[in-house]
């Protein structure tokens, strides 16, 4: 991707992005980052990084991370607006030419009807329609030409998810990204996701281990499908031969500045040769990849939507046992 295509795909992003020079101040900054400043992009150049840190020690962390060409991930640190408010945010910090890219997750309120996905997500549904009307009608060919009840099963599950997708993708595009927000069960999409997996050409050995205590919880099935489908691919992708699918809830749990009284983990453990150390701080990072063909979206999409839904998505990785931990509220579902 070269810069001007770089500079285009980042304008869409809803995480906020910033380059800054070797002196700290702003080269260039999206729109979102922009708009949770209450800044114009264009007004933002020539900025001192300072101005944006309610941290005083934050100018001098971030001079670290330029002088020794090291990332660095700050948890719940404030950003000051222009106004002079402050917003609670995560950001990653990664050494970019001569200066450094911020990333930044602002740390949003806890999903509702109204809280739109990004334009990264709605650009994607918008490419993928047509794929997936053409893969819906081949599967529907092959459905009524072949005899088998196993391969006309195979074949519907291909129809069933072409059309899971071809509805996320509507959603997208025509509502601006309306969350579908209700009672999910974890363990159907787990199951649903089982059943996605054996149909592969090398299916993965599976292994179940769930808390039947588990309560539903508030969300989006499809996004949530699609970030255990994205976890998954990505082991397997990664050279695993077994996963493991465990769920368990947690008491407690830090998110940033934020506790959750109750929340689900979902855990995507394999037994893959483990994240690359020069991958693992930038890993959930847009076009970070460890494949030369990977697109390096699927994490960070993953976690914008754990984001969207008020959780976290992390990794911890050693040879031979990666996991995968999805961290979701359960406390709005049963207040």
């Amino acid at each position: 991707m070269n810069a001007m295509a770089w500079r285009t795909w980042a304008d869409q992003m809803a995480t906020g992005l910033a380059l800054v020079d070797g002196g700290l101040q702003v080269k260039w900054i999206n729109p979102a980052l922009a708009e949770w400043l209450e800044l114009g992009t264009r007004g933002a150049v020539g900025q001192s990084l300072g101005l944006w840190l309610g941290d005083p020690d934050g100018l001098e962390r971030a001079g670290r991370s330029l002088l020794e060409r090291r990332p660095q991930q700050w948890r719940g640190v404030a950003l000051v607006t222009a106004s002079g408010r402050e917003i609670t945010a995560d950001v990653a910090l990664q050494p970019f030419d001569d200066g450094l890219l911020l990333e930044v997750h602002a740390l949003a309120e806890p999903l509702t009807t109204n809280s739109p996905l990004s334009a990264t997500l709605r650009g994607f549904a918008h490419e993928v329609k047509n794929p997936l009307a053409g893969l819906r009608g081949a599967a529907q060919l092959l459905q009524r030409r072949v005899g088998s009840e196993d391969l006309q099963a195979l074949a519907g599950l291909i129809i069933d998810e072409a059309d899971r997708l071809g509805a996320l993708a509507n959603r997208l595009l025509h509502h601006d990204g309306a969350a579908q927000i209700g009672p999910v069960n974890i363990h159907q999409l787990l199951e649903r996701l089982t059943d996605l997996l054996q149909a592969e050409p090398t299916p993965p050995q599976l292994r179940h281990d769930y808390d039947p205590s588990v309560p539903d919880l508030l969300g989006d099935a499809d996004r949530l499908q699609q970030v255990l489908l994205n976890l998954t691919r990505n082991s397997l992708e990664a050279g695993a031969h077994t996963l493991t699918l465990r769920t368990r809830v947690e008491h407690g749990l830090r998110l940033g500045e934020r506790v959750l009284r109750m929340a689900l983990r979902v855990d995507v453990i394999d037994d893959g040769p483990g994240v690359p150390i020069q991958l693992r701080d930038t890993l959930f990072q847009p076009l970070v990849s460890g494949r030369a063909d990977g697109s390096g979206l699927g994490l960070a999409l993953s976690r914008e939507i754990a984001h969207e839904h008020g959780g976290e998505l992390r990794c911890t990785s050693r040879p031979g046992e990666t996991v995968f931990s999805l961290y979701l509220p359960l406390e709005r579902a049963h207040d």
